[in-house]
């Protein structure tokens, strides 16, 4: 990691630094691994903003606690040290007016205020930092609440301006790198149904990260939720997919999170898992035996399931059936 005050590794323009960097957090995407991806946009962001430490933080701004924290440069305990120290930190409230705009401790309080202060006693003093820059980003519809800060362990080495505006322009991609480069892992590694949106949430329904296409689905069938930044119904069973409110819905558990898939219902989401495989099977053309064979039943017991499903339907053949299964294949 570069420290404070340490020379640029080249000699191009810094504001093109800066680009470089922003499209090298979008294109590293799949290249990093996602558990090592925060920690990796800090150490490399120490090339265009050099710092000796620095936290990235996410979570609930209402709670006041990050569901997640990455610290390069100090120790792992360093967020629940700020957390427990949140009520005494003068920073926090003025990066809550300032949402998306760098916030220097420095405006907050003189450097003998600083050091007079409790938190820089309890918390700061014993790593020895001297200098801090924060950001903070809220996504007011999913109630996320990101943080990145900045430490110098060097008084004489103060944030400037420049570096300031910097990390106003950085932040943002920080954040919206991060959650894209989330979803295209995970996203990858699981069974997405056509036109869905995805969300982490945990076991009280409280999001942990949220694709736009996944809020955009929740305001049109649930414009008035009860609970803010929050699932607007029960959290589904582990390995469960269904309906709920004109939704369909999927949910795999991540961790002690869980993976939402949620989509617009259509016909065939009223369907029976054992129905859609048969349903599957038959609007590829297989015959009874066929269909039998590849899902694991008896041919009449397929007939029995078609039939059902020709009435929940409404359609009275192979054809409409197909036509529901592959809608893109139907004839103008």
């Amino acid at each position: 990691m570069a420290t404070a005050g340490a020379s640029p590794a080249s000699s191009e323009p810094a504001d093109l630094k800066v680009d470089r960097y922003i499209a090298r957090l979008y294109r590293s995407g799949l290249a990093v691994p996602p558990e090592r991806y925060r920690a990796w946009a800090l150490e490399t962001l120490a090339r265009v903003i050099p710092h000796d430490g620095a936290l990235w933080g996410s979570g609930s701004a209402t709670q006041g606690r990050f569901y997640t924290r990455t610290v390069v440069g100090l120790p792992e305990e360093f967020p629940a040290q700020l957390e427990a120290t949140l009520p005494m930190n003068p920073l926090f409230p003025r990066i809550m007016a300032n949402l998306e705009r760098p916030v220097d401790m420095a405006s907050v309080l003189s450097d003998e205020e600083f050091h007079r202060s409790e938190i820089y006693k309890q918390v700061f003093q014993p790593q020895g930092i001297e200098r801090i820059l924060s950001t903070g980003h809220l996504e007011t519809r999913s109630g996320l609440y990101s943080l990145v800060t900045l430490y110098r362990k060097n008084p004489d080495e103060p944030f400037t301006d420049q570096e300031k505006d910097w990390q106003r322009r950085i932040t943002y991609h920080l954040f919206n790198a991060a959650s894209h480069v989330f979803f295209v892992h995970e996203l990858h590694r699981s069974d997405r149904p056509p036109g869905s949106g995805a969300a982490v949430v945990d076991s009280s329904g409280l999001f942990h990260e949220a694709q736009p296409r996944f809020l955009d689905l929740l305001e049109t069938h649930y414009p008035n939720p009860e609970r803010a930044q929050a699932l607007p119904f029960p959290l589904p069973e582990a390995g469960s997919s269904g309906l709920v409110g004109g939704l369909g819905i999927k949910c795999e558990p991540l961790g002690d999170l869980f993976l939402l898939h949620i989509w617009t219902a259509g016909p065939l989401d009223r369907l029976t898992v054992r129905e859609r495989e048969v349903v599957n099977a038959v609007a590829q053309g297989l015959s009874f035996k066929q269909a039998a064979k590849k899902i694991g039943v008896a041919p009449s017991t397929v007939a029995n399931h078609l039939y059902r499903v020709y009435r929940k339907l409404g359609v009275y053949s192979r054809t409409e059936l197909a036509a529901l299964v592959h809608p893109a294949e139907k004839k103008i």
